[in-house]
């Protein structure tokens, strides 16, 4: 790597490379700085809208010799500032590369661009009679569910991104393009190069195409709505529904104080209690003995009846609320903002680091609403804060340390979905311990010059 050139003598080279998709608009690059999260916005230098992997191929080549620092982005959710750009450089928009490559149905697999989204891709699949389900709430690109490990409410069922990627093409530091793996289902050849890249936030390579698995489209579906008087109660629900092997397609949690912002932001008129909502998906007949078996169980632990949503309407009503919880949970304090962190730990550990976590909570004065995918023992909460009060900002960082203290103590893991990005690097050590010194070995030898999205998942970048 040579020294890093000035940004504007960068500039003019990708503009004679990609004309106006490349850009140093202030409004571009504002956009590109700020995140669902709370942390501050962090705007690169340049923004590019590459349209082929060999222009994103080029471009790294042009940053490598430039010494300027790549950043991959997609759809700019990033609840852990997994694409803010701590050292600036170039941020790489993956909008216009947002095409379904191939769709092979018999094998029930597709190949797509990384920019395109997930409702994007299975509006593409409508016809053909199979879906993409993983769903973590945002409409978000794949390529960044690919980089984050993403997962959501139907990881229960259909697994996580680690899961459902089968193969990728990526472009390393060095300008070189690579596949990871081919279209079979199962492979012995090699390292697993396609695990190695899902979940490393943009920090090994830019991902430019993705293979996932897609499933057949349900016959039939059915949601519903159980309260419970504790959260203890509706978690032992949702280990008995697991381990009675009722293959529910999302079972997810949500406390009282969640369930009440839903009900103002959704205009809904549930119990504001402790309440599942599940998901079955099968035949007409299977979804009918899955939804009796979960009713009865929710019977033995208390359950206040359940609501049913049979109409695709109703279903889509109630799993909006569910999408919408970021802001349902900031209606209930108008003008703050949320710290958002989540935790995941085995599910027999579950009830019992959630009832601390809100106790932890409220003794501390906090609003923290708190949903989860307790099918896999995974829960998010969002700190409420005045952004004004420089001593809310540490209570909610002091309150997120002390639960992923907790969930790492119960065997559990700092991060099950977010990914580290800039907020949870110090925990990931904490988890893992002499494991991440491996993991710098990995990014050394694959990113020399640390130009790969740096300042992610491990502490210093290309600027330091």
């Amino acid at each position: 790597m040579g020294p890093r050139v000035s940004t504007s003598i960068l500039a003019d080279r990708l503009t004679g490379m990609i004309g106006p998709r490349a850009s140093v608009a202030r409004g571009v690059l504002d956009q590109h700085g700020q995140s669902e999260s709370h942390y501050r916005s962090l705007p690169p230098d340049i923004v590019v809208f590459p349209e082929t992997t060999q222009e994103v191929a080029d471009i790294v080549k042009l940053c490598a010799g430039a010494g300027m620092p790549i950043v991959p982005f997609g759809a700019g959710t990033s609840l852990e500032g997994n694409a803010a750009a701590v050292a600036g450089g170039v941020c790489f928009d993956f909008a216009r590369m947002n095409k379904v490559l191939a769709v092979h149905d018999s094998d029930m697999d597709v190949v797509v661009q990384p920019g395109i989204t997930r409702k994007q891709l299975n509006a593409e699949l409508r016809n053909t009679g199979l879906f993409f389900p993983i769903d973590p709430g945002a409409d978000a690109s794949i390529g960044g569910m690919t980089s984050t490990r993403a997962s959501g409410t139907m990881a229960v069922r259909y697994g996580t991104m680690k899961d459902n990627v089968m193969a990728l093409e990526v472009v390393l530091a060095d300008g070189r393009i690579i596949r990871t793996a081919k279209r079979a289902r199962k492979s012995a050849a090699g390292y697993d190069l396609t695990r190695m890249f899902v979940g490393a936030e943009g920090t090994l390579g830019v991902i430019t195409e993705v293979t996932l698995k897609v499933h057949p489209v349900p016959q039939a579906i059915s949601a519903a709505v159980c309260s419970f008087d504790t959260l203890h109660d509706a978690v032992d629900t949702a280990i008995s529904v697991i381990q009675s092997a009722i293959p529910v397609a999302r079972i997810e949690l949500l406390n009282d104080v969640m369930m009440r912002g839903i009900n103002a932001y959704a205009k809904l008129g549930y119990r504001e209690a402790p309440t599942l909502f599940f998901e079955f998906h099968g035949s007409e007949s299977s979804v009918a003995e899955q939804a009796e078996a979960a009713q009865a169980i929710a019977a033995d632990h208390g359950g206040h009846g359940f609501a049913w949503a049979k109409a695709p309407e109703d279903r889509s009503r109630l799993w909006h609320a569910r999408d919408n919880t970021l802001y349902a949970g900031l209606g209930l304090r108008p003008g703050a903002r949320a710290v958002i962190t989540d935790v995941c730990v085995p599910i027999s550990r579950l009830a019992e680091c959630l009832t601390e976590t809100r106790r932890d909570a409220d003794e501390h004065g906090f609003t923290a609403p708190i949903v989860g995918h307790v099918g896999d023992g995974n829960f998010h909460m969002l700190i409420l804060i005045d952004p004004t009060k420089p001593e809310e900002t540490e209570g909610a960082k002091a309150l997120q340390a002390r639960m992923v203290a907790r969930a790492i103590a119960m065997d559990g893991t700092c991060t099950g979905e977010h990914g580290i990005g800039l907020g949870k690097i110090d925990y990931l050590t904490d988890e893992l311990g002499e494991a991440v010194d491996v993991m710098r070995q990995i990014k050394t030898a694959l990113d020399p010059d640390g130009l790969m999205n740096p300042g992610k998942i491990f502490s210093g970048g290309a600027r330091e």
